[in-house]
Protein backbone atom coordinates (compact mmCIF):
# COMPACT_ATOMS: atom_id res chain seq x y z
CA UNK A 1 0.00 0.00 0.00
CA UNK A 2 1.27 3.44 -0.92
CA UNK A 3 1.96 5.75 1.99
CA UNK A 4 2.14 9.52 1.82
CA UNK A 5 4.56 11.23 4.14
CA UNK A 6 3.52 14.72 5.20
CA UNK A 7 6.19 17.36 5.33
CA UNK A 8 6.36 18.65 8.94
CA UNK A 9 6.03 22.29 9.62
CA UNK A 10 9.03 24.10 10.94
CA UNK A 11 9.18 24.09 14.76
CA UNK A 12 6.65 21.25 15.16
CA UNK A 13 7.76 18.36 17.34
CA UNK A 14 7.27 15.04 15.70
CA UNK A 15 6.47 11.82 17.54
CA UNK A 16 9.08 9.09 17.54
CA UNK A 17 8.65 6.56 14.79
CA UNK A 18 9.75 2.97 14.73
CA UNK A 19 12.43 2.14 12.16
CA UNK A 20 11.20 0.52 8.90
CA UNK A 21 11.55 -3.24 8.61
CA UNK A 22 14.82 -4.32 7.01
CA UNK A 23 14.67 -4.90 3.25
CA UNK A 24 15.50 -8.28 1.87
CA UNK A 25 18.93 -8.22 0.29
CA UNK A 26 18.83 -7.97 -3.50
CA UNK A 27 21.27 -9.65 -5.86
CA UNK A 28 22.83 -7.75 -8.68
CA UNK A 29 24.64 -9.24 -11.65
CA UNK A 30 27.89 -7.55 -10.71
CA UNK A 31 27.89 -8.28 -6.95
CA UNK A 32 29.25 -11.27 -5.18
CA UNK A 33 26.91 -13.75 -3.52
CA UNK A 34 24.85 -12.07 -0.80
CA UNK A 35 22.55 -14.99 -0.18
CA UNK A 36 24.57 -17.72 1.39
CA UNK A 37 21.84 -20.23 0.61
CA UNK A 38 22.15 -20.09 -3.22
CA UNK A 39 25.22 -19.78 -5.39
CA UNK A 40 24.64 -19.03 -9.12
CA UNK A 41 26.30 -21.32 -11.56
CA UNK A 42 28.69 -20.08 -14.21
CA UNK A 43 26.08 -20.85 -16.90
CA UNK A 44 23.45 -18.76 -15.08
CA UNK A 45 25.77 -15.80 -14.90
CA UNK A 46 26.27 -15.92 -18.68
CA UNK A 47 22.55 -15.68 -19.40
CA UNK A 48 21.44 -12.35 -20.86
CA UNK A 49 24.95 -10.94 -21.21
CA UNK A 50 24.87 -8.22 -23.90
CA UNK A 51 27.10 -8.69 -26.96
CA UNK A 52 30.52 -7.13 -26.91
CA UNK A 53 30.57 -3.61 -28.34
CA UNK A 54 33.72 -4.59 -30.24
CA UNK A 55 31.62 -6.72 -32.60
CA UNK A 56 29.74 -3.63 -33.82
CA UNK A 57 32.45 -1.03 -33.34
CA UNK A 58 33.12 1.34 -36.22
CA UNK A 59 36.61 0.90 -37.71
CA UNK A 60 39.05 3.19 -35.98
CA UNK A 61 40.33 6.21 -37.89
CA UNK A 62 44.00 6.89 -38.13
CA UNK A 63 45.40 9.95 -36.41
CA UNK A 64 45.99 11.57 -39.79
CA UNK A 65 42.36 10.96 -40.78
CA UNK A 66 41.09 12.48 -37.52
CA UNK A 67 43.31 15.52 -37.94
CA UNK A 68 42.15 15.87 -41.54
CA UNK A 69 38.50 15.84 -40.46
CA UNK A 70 39.18 18.43 -37.77
CA UNK A 71 41.01 20.77 -40.12
CA UNK A 72 38.70 20.29 -43.09
CA UNK A 73 35.16 19.41 -41.94
CA UNK A 74 32.47 18.84 -44.59
CA UNK A 75 31.01 22.11 -45.81
CA UNK A 76 27.46 23.10 -45.02
CA UNK A 77 24.81 22.27 -47.58
CA UNK A 78 22.66 25.00 -49.10
CA UNK A 79 19.29 23.46 -49.89
CA UNK A 80 17.15 24.92 -52.66
CA UNK A 81 13.45 24.96 -51.69
CA UNK A 82 12.55 24.35 -55.35
CA UNK A 83 13.58 20.72 -54.97
CA UNK A 84 11.98 19.98 -51.59
CA UNK A 85 9.62 17.00 -51.67
CA UNK A 86 10.51 16.07 -55.26
CA UNK A 87 12.05 12.93 -56.68
CA UNK A 88 15.36 13.85 -58.29
CA UNK A 89 14.58 11.61 -61.27
CA UNK A 90 11.73 13.99 -62.15
CA UNK A 91 13.88 17.14 -62.06
CA UNK A 92 14.76 18.45 -65.50
CA UNK A 93 18.24 19.31 -66.73
CA UNK A 94 17.19 22.87 -67.52
CA UNK A 95 16.57 23.57 -63.82
CA UNK A 96 20.29 23.13 -63.07
CA UNK A 97 21.80 25.34 -65.77
CA UNK A 98 21.95 29.01 -66.55
CA UNK A 99 22.40 31.06 -69.69
CA UNK A 100 25.27 32.79 -67.86
CA UNK A 101 27.35 29.63 -68.29
CA UNK A 102 27.32 30.03 -72.08
CA UNK A 103 30.20 32.01 -73.59
CA UNK A 104 30.73 32.15 -77.34
CA UNK A 105 33.59 32.91 -79.70
CA UNK A 106 33.79 32.44 -83.45
CA UNK A 107 36.21 30.28 -85.39
CA UNK A 108 38.08 33.40 -86.52
CA UNK A 109 38.50 34.74 -82.96
CA UNK A 110 42.16 34.83 -81.91
CA UNK A 111 43.56 32.37 -79.41
CA UNK A 112 44.49 35.30 -77.16
CA UNK A 113 40.92 36.64 -77.04
CA UNK A 114 39.53 33.14 -76.55
CA UNK A 115 41.92 32.61 -73.65
CA UNK A 116 40.79 35.88 -72.08
CA UNK A 117 37.18 34.71 -72.32
CA UNK A 118 38.11 31.38 -70.73
CA UNK A 119 39.90 33.05 -67.80
CA UNK A 120 36.81 35.15 -67.10
CA UNK A 121 34.32 32.28 -67.35
CA UNK A 122 34.82 30.69 -63.93
CA UNK A 123 31.33 29.17 -63.81
CA UNK A 124 31.66 26.56 -66.57
CA UNK A 125 35.39 26.79 -67.49
CA UNK A 126 34.65 26.25 -71.18
CA UNK A 127 34.17 28.46 -74.24
CA UNK A 128 31.80 27.38 -77.00
CA UNK A 129 32.97 27.89 -80.57
CA UNK A 130 30.61 28.62 -83.48
CA UNK A 131 31.22 29.34 -87.14
CA UNK A 132 29.98 32.96 -86.99
CA UNK A 133 28.16 35.37 -84.73
CA UNK A 134 24.76 34.54 -86.21
CA UNK A 135 24.97 30.86 -85.28
CA UNK A 136 23.66 29.31 -82.07
CA UNK A 137 25.12 25.87 -82.74
CA UNK A 138 28.44 24.86 -81.19
CA UNK A 139 30.94 23.20 -83.52
CA UNK A 140 33.74 22.90 -80.95
CA UNK A 141 34.87 23.96 -77.47
CA UNK A 142 37.95 25.49 -75.87
CA UNK A 143 38.94 24.63 -72.29
CA UNK A 144 42.09 24.43 -70.16
CA UNK A 145 43.14 21.12 -71.70
CA UNK A 146 43.21 22.86 -75.09
CA UNK A 147 45.09 25.84 -73.67
CA UNK A 148 47.63 23.42 -72.20
CA UNK A 149 48.14 21.75 -75.61
CA UNK A 150 48.54 25.16 -77.26
CA UNK A 151 51.16 26.39 -74.76
CA UNK A 152 53.20 23.19 -75.13
CA UNK A 153 53.25 23.56 -78.92
CA UNK A 154 54.17 27.26 -78.86
CA UNK A 155 57.10 26.82 -76.49
CA UNK A 156 58.37 23.76 -78.37
CA UNK A 157 57.75 21.15 -75.69
CA UNK A 158 55.22 19.01 -77.57
CA UNK A 159 56.23 16.16 -79.83
CA UNK A 160 53.51 16.06 -82.49
CA UNK A 161 52.63 13.10 -84.63
CA UNK A 162 53.99 13.09 -88.17
CA UNK A 163 50.83 14.47 -89.74
CA UNK A 164 50.78 17.41 -87.31
CA UNK A 165 54.42 18.51 -87.54
CA UNK A 166 53.72 21.16 -90.19
CA UNK A 167 50.69 22.45 -88.26
CA UNK A 168 52.72 22.83 -85.06
CA UNK A 169 55.60 24.50 -86.87
CA UNK A 170 53.21 26.99 -88.44
CA UNK A 171 51.67 27.82 -85.04
CA UNK A 172 55.12 28.30 -83.50
CA UNK A 173 56.27 30.63 -86.28
CA UNK A 174 53.14 32.75 -86.07
CA UNK A 175 53.48 33.04 -82.28
CA UNK A 176 57.13 34.04 -82.64
CA UNK A 177 56.19 36.71 -85.20
CA UNK A 178 53.44 38.05 -82.92
CA UNK A 179 50.78 37.25 -85.50
CA UNK A 180 47.23 36.69 -84.28
CA UNK A 181 46.35 33.01 -84.49
CA UNK A 182 42.66 32.25 -85.07
CA UNK A 183 41.15 29.51 -82.98
CA UNK A 184 40.39 27.69 -86.22
CA UNK A 185 44.12 27.09 -86.84
CA UNK A 186 44.73 25.24 -83.56
CA UNK A 187 41.79 22.84 -83.81
CA UNK A 188 44.00 19.96 -85.04
CA UNK A 189 46.20 20.07 -81.90
CA UNK A 190 43.32 20.22 -79.43
CA UNK A 191 42.11 17.07 -77.73
CA UNK A 192 38.42 16.85 -78.44
CA UNK A 193 35.57 14.95 -76.89
CA UNK A 194 32.35 14.39 -78.74
CA UNK A 195 29.90 17.26 -78.28
CA UNK A 196 27.06 15.72 -76.30
CA UNK A 197 23.74 17.58 -76.16
CA UNK A 198 20.51 17.02 -74.25
CA UNK A 199 17.33 19.07 -74.29
CA UNK A 200 16.54 21.17 -71.25
CA UNK A 201 13.23 19.39 -70.60
CA UNK A 202 14.85 15.95 -70.25
CA UNK A 203 15.18 14.53 -66.75
CA UNK A 204 18.39 14.07 -64.76
CA UNK A 205 18.38 10.32 -65.37
CA UNK A 206 19.56 10.99 -68.93
CA UNK A 207 22.39 13.22 -67.71
CA UNK A 208 23.64 11.02 -64.87
CA UNK A 209 23.74 7.98 -67.15
CA UNK A 210 26.01 9.85 -69.58
CA UNK A 211 28.22 11.26 -66.82
CA UNK A 212 28.49 7.85 -65.16
CA UNK A 213 29.85 6.51 -68.44
CA UNK A 214 32.70 9.03 -68.50
CA UNK A 215 31.26 12.04 -70.35
CA UNK A 216 32.48 15.23 -68.64
CA UNK A 217 30.26 17.92 -70.14
CA UNK A 218 26.78 18.20 -71.69
CA UNK A 219 25.50 21.10 -73.79
CA UNK A 220 21.89 21.82 -72.86
CA UNK A 221 19.63 23.02 -75.69
CA UNK A 222 16.06 24.17 -76.12
CA UNK A 223 13.65 22.72 -78.68
CA UNK A 224 15.11 25.07 -81.32
CA UNK A 225 18.56 23.46 -80.74
CA UNK A 226 19.92 26.68 -79.25
CA UNK A 227 22.42 26.20 -76.41
CA UNK A 228 20.90 27.50 -73.18
CA UNK A 229 23.35 26.09 -70.65
CA UNK A 230 26.30 23.83 -69.89
CA UNK A 231 25.98 20.97 -67.39
CA UNK A 232 29.20 19.47 -66.03
CA UNK A 233 29.94 16.51 -63.78
CA UNK A 234 30.96 18.88 -60.99
CA UNK A 235 27.74 20.86 -61.21
CA UNK A 236 25.69 17.67 -60.90
CA UNK A 237 27.81 16.51 -57.95
CA UNK A 238 27.21 19.89 -56.27
CA UNK A 239 23.48 19.48 -56.84
CA UNK A 240 23.39 16.03 -55.23
CA UNK A 241 25.55 17.26 -52.34
CA UNK A 242 23.32 20.25 -51.55
CA UNK A 243 19.97 18.56 -52.16
CA UNK A 244 20.58 14.98 -51.04
CA UNK A 245 18.51 15.57 -47.92
CA UNK A 246 15.52 15.40 -50.27
CA UNK A 247 16.72 12.21 -51.98
CA UNK A 248 16.99 9.33 -49.53
CA UNK A 249 18.55 6.89 -52.02
CA UNK A 250 21.51 9.24 -52.49
CA UNK A 251 21.69 10.50 -48.90
CA UNK A 252 22.00 6.95 -47.53
CA UNK A 253 25.29 6.53 -49.41
CA UNK A 254 27.08 9.49 -47.82
CA UNK A 255 27.83 8.00 -44.37
CA UNK A 256 29.47 4.91 -45.89
CA UNK A 257 33.25 4.47 -45.98
CA UNK A 258 35.14 4.52 -49.27
CA UNK A 259 36.62 1.16 -48.33
CA UNK A 260 33.15 -0.38 -47.99
CA UNK A 261 31.80 1.20 -51.18
CA UNK A 262 34.68 -0.20 -53.21
CA UNK A 263 34.82 2.72 -55.64
CA UNK A 264 37.85 4.30 -57.26
CA UNK A 265 40.89 2.90 -59.00
CA UNK A 266 44.43 1.87 -58.10
CA UNK A 267 45.67 2.64 -61.62
CA UNK A 268 47.32 5.98 -60.93
CA UNK A 269 49.73 8.16 -62.86
CA UNK A 270 51.80 10.57 -60.79
CA UNK A 271 54.72 12.91 -61.27
CA UNK A 272 57.68 13.38 -58.93
CA UNK A 273 57.82 16.65 -57.02
CA UNK A 274 61.29 17.43 -58.43
CA UNK A 275 60.31 16.79 -62.05
CA UNK A 276 59.93 19.77 -64.36
CA UNK A 277 56.50 21.35 -64.63
CA UNK A 278 56.60 20.74 -68.39
CA UNK A 279 56.69 16.99 -67.64
CA UNK A 280 53.43 17.22 -65.70
CA UNK A 281 51.73 19.28 -68.42
CA UNK A 282 52.88 16.88 -71.13
CA UNK A 283 51.69 13.95 -69.05
CA UNK A 284 48.19 15.40 -68.74
CA UNK A 285 48.08 16.19 -72.45
CA UNK A 286 49.27 12.72 -73.43
CA UNK A 287 47.01 10.77 -71.08
CA UNK A 288 43.92 12.92 -71.44
CA UNK A 289 43.96 13.88 -67.74
CA UNK A 290 42.71 17.04 -66.08
CA UNK A 291 45.09 16.67 -63.11
CA UNK A 292 47.99 14.60 -61.76
CA UNK A 293 49.22 13.87 -58.24
CA UNK A 294 52.62 15.25 -57.25
CA UNK A 295 54.54 12.86 -54.99
CA UNK A 296 57.87 12.72 -53.18
CA UNK A 297 60.42 9.91 -53.48
CA UNK A 298 58.37 7.69 -51.15
CA UNK A 299 55.13 8.20 -53.13
CA UNK A 300 53.67 10.53 -50.47
CA UNK A 301 51.28 13.05 -52.02
CA UNK A 302 52.65 16.58 -51.66
CA UNK A 303 50.30 18.38 -54.02
CA UNK A 304 48.19 18.43 -57.14
CA UNK A 305 48.60 20.04 -60.56
CA UNK A 306 45.60 20.45 -62.85
CA UNK A 307 45.23 21.60 -66.43
CA UNK A 308 43.47 24.71 -65.06
CA UNK A 309 46.80 25.71 -63.46
CA UNK A 310 48.08 26.54 -66.93
CA UNK A 311 46.32 29.88 -66.41
CA UNK A 312 49.36 30.84 -64.33
CA UNK A 313 51.50 30.48 -67.47
CA UNK A 314 49.56 32.88 -69.70
CA UNK A 315 51.92 35.65 -68.73
CA UNK A 316 55.16 35.61 -70.75
CA UNK A 317 57.18 36.47 -67.62
CA UNK A 318 55.97 33.28 -65.93
CA UNK A 319 57.07 30.87 -68.67
CA UNK A 320 60.41 30.04 -66.98
CA UNK A 321 58.26 28.10 -64.53
CA UNK A 322 57.97 25.38 -67.18
CA UNK A 323 61.51 24.26 -66.40
CA UNK A 324 61.16 24.63 -62.62
CA UNK A 325 60.08 21.78 -60.37
CA UNK A 326 56.47 20.81 -59.84
CA UNK A 327 56.82 21.49 -56.12
CA UNK A 328 58.10 24.98 -56.80
CA UNK A 329 55.14 25.62 -59.12
CA UNK A 330 52.74 24.50 -56.39
CA UNK A 331 54.36 26.92 -53.95
CA UNK A 332 53.98 29.75 -56.50
CA UNK A 333 50.28 28.98 -56.85
CA UNK A 334 49.82 29.01 -53.09
CA UNK A 335 51.71 32.27 -52.77
CA UNK A 336 49.53 33.95 -55.39
CA UNK A 337 46.35 32.59 -53.80
CA UNK A 338 47.46 33.88 -50.41
CA UNK A 339 48.12 37.30 -51.91
CA UNK A 340 44.67 37.43 -53.53
CA UNK A 341 42.72 36.11 -50.51
CA UNK A 342 44.88 37.63 -47.80
CA UNK A 343 45.47 34.38 -45.93
CA UNK A 344 47.28 31.07 -46.18
CA UNK A 345 45.44 28.48 -48.23
CA UNK A 346 46.44 24.88 -48.83
CA UNK A 347 43.69 22.93 -50.63
CA UNK A 348 43.60 19.27 -49.61
CA UNK A 349 43.22 16.92 -52.56
CA UNK A 350 43.47 13.62 -50.70
CA UNK A 351 41.29 11.27 -48.65
CA UNK A 352 41.88 7.83 -47.14
CA UNK A 353 40.02 4.49 -47.24
CA UNK A 354 38.27 5.33 -43.95
CA UNK A 355 36.93 8.65 -45.23
CA UNK A 356 33.20 8.71 -45.76
CA UNK A 357 31.67 9.44 -49.13
CA UNK A 358 30.26 12.64 -47.61
CA UNK A 359 33.73 13.83 -46.60
CA UNK A 360 35.07 13.02 -50.08
CA UNK A 361 32.28 14.79 -51.94
CA UNK A 362 32.56 17.81 -49.63
CA UNK A 363 36.25 18.12 -50.55
CA UNK A 364 35.53 17.78 -54.27
CA UNK A 365 32.93 20.53 -54.06
CA UNK A 366 35.12 22.79 -51.89
CA UNK A 367 38.20 22.46 -54.13
CA UNK A 368 36.20 22.24 -57.38
CA UNK A 369 38.32 19.26 -58.35
CA UNK A 370 37.62 16.32 -60.63
CA UNK A 371 39.43 13.76 -58.48
CA UNK A 372 40.66 13.00 -54.97
CA UNK A 373 43.81 11.01 -54.32
CA UNK A 374 43.47 8.11 -51.90
CA UNK A 375 46.37 7.87 -49.46
CA UNK A 376 47.48 5.66 -46.61
CA UNK A 377 49.86 6.40 -43.74
CA UNK A 378 52.76 8.55 -44.82
CA UNK A 379 56.06 6.82 -45.59
CA UNK A 380 59.47 8.25 -44.66
CA UNK A 381 60.83 10.17 -47.62
CA UNK A 382 64.49 9.35 -48.22
CA UNK A 383 66.89 11.86 -49.65
CA UNK A 384 67.78 9.43 -52.41
CA UNK A 385 65.21 8.10 -54.91
CA UNK A 386 63.05 5.48 -53.24
CA UNK A 387 62.79 1.89 -54.38
CA UNK A 388 59.80 1.58 -56.74
CA UNK A 389 56.66 0.57 -54.86
CA UNK A 390 54.01 -1.91 -55.92
CA UNK A 391 51.46 0.81 -56.42
CA UNK A 392 51.34 4.08 -58.32
CA UNK A 393 54.13 4.53 -60.80
CA UNK A 394 55.97 7.80 -61.04
CA UNK A 395 55.89 8.88 -64.64
CA UNK A 396 59.24 10.65 -64.63
CA UNK A 397 62.64 10.05 -63.02
CA UNK A 398 63.74 12.31 -60.21
CA UNK A 399 65.68 15.33 -61.41
CA UNK A 400 68.25 17.38 -59.63
CA UNK A 401 66.82 19.65 -57.00
CA UNK A 402 68.69 22.52 -58.59
CA UNK A 403 66.19 24.04 -60.97
CA UNK A 404 66.34 26.78 -63.54
CA UNK A 405 66.59 30.21 -61.98
CA UNK A 406 63.56 32.48 -62.17
CA UNK A 407 65.63 35.65 -62.00
CA UNK A 408 63.85 38.46 -63.71
CA UNK A 409 60.45 36.90 -63.11
CA UNK A 410 57.88 38.66 -60.97
CA UNK A 411 57.01 35.38 -59.28
CA UNK A 412 58.51 34.30 -55.97
CA UNK A 413 57.76 31.31 -53.78
CA UNK A 414 58.43 30.07 -50.27
CA UNK A 415 60.72 27.15 -49.64
CA UNK A 416 58.99 23.80 -50.01
CA UNK A 417 59.20 22.77 -46.33
CA UNK A 418 57.18 25.84 -45.34
CA UNK A 419 54.07 24.62 -47.18
CA UNK A 420 51.58 24.07 -44.39
CA UNK A 421 49.35 21.02 -44.64
CA UNK A 422 51.77 18.77 -46.47
CA UNK A 423 52.33 16.68 -43.34
CA UNK A 424 48.68 15.58 -43.47
CA UNK A 425 49.28 13.57 -46.63
CA UNK A 426 50.19 9.90 -47.05
CA UNK A 427 51.37 7.33 -49.57
CA UNK A 428 49.42 7.42 -52.83
CA UNK A 429 47.40 4.22 -53.31
CA UNK A 430 44.39 5.16 -55.45
CA UNK A 431 42.16 7.80 -56.98
CA UNK A 432 38.44 8.61 -56.88
CA UNK A 433 36.94 10.71 -59.66
CA UNK A 434 33.64 12.46 -60.24
CA UNK A 435 32.88 9.74 -62.77
CA UNK A 436 33.29 7.05 -60.08
CA UNK A 437 30.85 8.80 -57.73
CA UNK A 438 28.24 9.49 -60.41
CA UNK A 439 28.60 5.88 -61.56
CA UNK A 440 27.78 4.81 -57.99
CA UNK A 441 24.73 7.11 -57.90
CA UNK A 442 23.52 5.81 -61.26
CA UNK A 443 23.81 2.16 -60.26
CA UNK A 444 22.08 2.82 -56.93
CA UNK A 445 19.01 3.93 -58.89
CA UNK A 446 19.00 0.90 -61.17
CA UNK A 447 20.68 2.45 -64.20
CA UNK A 448 23.28 0.55 -66.22
CA UNK A 449 25.77 3.13 -67.50
CA UNK A 450 28.44 2.25 -70.02
CA UNK A 451 31.95 1.39 -68.86
CA UNK A 452 33.78 4.69 -68.18
CA UNK A 453 37.09 3.05 -69.11
CA UNK A 454 35.96 3.04 -72.74
CA UNK A 455 35.56 6.82 -72.68
CA UNK A 456 38.93 7.23 -70.95
CA UNK A 457 40.63 5.15 -73.65
CA UNK A 458 38.90 7.20 -76.36
CA UNK A 459 40.09 10.40 -74.69
CA UNK A 460 43.70 9.21 -74.68
CA UNK A 461 43.52 8.19 -78.35
CA UNK A 462 42.26 11.65 -79.28
CA UNK A 463 45.34 13.31 -77.83
CA UNK A 464 47.45 14.69 -80.63
CA UNK A 465 50.75 15.09 -78.78
CA UNK A 466 53.18 12.45 -77.56
CA UNK A 467 55.51 12.80 -74.60
CA UNK A 468 58.99 14.17 -75.18
CA UNK A 469 61.49 12.82 -72.63
CA UNK A 470 63.54 16.00 -72.35
CA UNK A 471 63.27 19.69 -73.02
CA UNK A 472 64.06 20.89 -76.54
CA UNK A 473 67.13 23.06 -76.08
CA UNK A 474 66.63 24.72 -79.47
CA UNK A 475 63.49 26.52 -78.32
CA UNK A 476 63.24 28.68 -75.23
CA UNK A 477 60.25 29.60 -73.13
CA UNK A 478 60.40 33.17 -74.45
CA UNK A 479 59.25 31.95 -77.88
CA UNK A 480 55.67 32.51 -76.82
CA UNK A 481 54.84 36.11 -77.65
CA UNK A 482 51.27 36.47 -76.53
CA UNK A 483 51.15 38.49 -73.33
CA UNK A 484 48.11 37.92 -71.14
CA UNK A 485 49.15 40.17 -68.25
CA UNK A 486 46.06 42.32 -68.65
CA UNK A 487 43.97 39.64 -66.91
CA UNK A 488 46.32 38.11 -64.35
CA UNK A 489 43.87 38.00 -61.43
CA UNK A 490 41.54 35.01 -61.80
CA UNK A 491 40.07 32.35 -59.60
CA UNK A 492 41.62 28.92 -59.61
CA UNK A 493 39.45 25.91 -60.49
Amino acid sequence: MDQTTAVPKEGTKQPAQSPPPPLAPQRSSSSSSIHKGHRSSFAENLRGVPPSPRSQRHPSLTQAAIQDLLNHPPTARNNDPRFAGRDWTEITIGELVSQDDVRWVEMDTSVEDTTMALLKNTSSNVILIREDASSTTAVSTFDYNDLNAYVLVVVGLAHPTEELVSVCNDIGLKAQARVDIPIRDIQPICRKESLVTLQADEDLLSAIELFAGGIHRILVTNRASEVVGVLSQLKLIEFFWNESVHFSAIDELYPKLLRDLGIGSQQIISVNAESALSDALNLMSQEGLSSVAVTDNASNVVGNISSADVRHLTNAASLPLLSSSCLHFISVILTERGTEKGKDSFPVFHVNPYSTLAHTVAKLVATRSHRMWVVESASPSPSAPATPLLGPQSAFPTQSSTQASLSGSHLTAPAAPSLSGMNLSGRLTGVITLTDILNLFAKSTGLKPSDPNEQRARRRRSSSASLRPSLDATRTGTDIRTDFRRHSSVQRD
